[in-house]
């Protein structure tokens, strides 16, 4: 089976000591210390997702945002 590419958006924001990022394609969010982290954590949290998500999870998800 062929991958295919997606490209997401990843959205910063500093809260008081902690940096949320957002990627609101798939409605996931997470945080860290810095803005590195936080990124990181973020692509761990949308992996994770479309590893474990159903395909019609993916589609709906990605359907609010088109």
């Amino acid at each position: 089976m062929r991958e295919k590419s997606l490209q997401l958006t990843a959205v910063i924001e500093r809260e008081d000591n902690w940096y949320v990022a957002t990627c609101p394609e798939v409605d996931i969010v997470s945080q860290g210390k810095t803005i590195e982290s936080a990124c990181s954590n973020l692509l761990e949290a949308v992996e994770a997702f479309f590893e474990a998500a159903s395909p019609s999870e993916v589609r709906r998800r990605l359907k609010k945002v088109n």
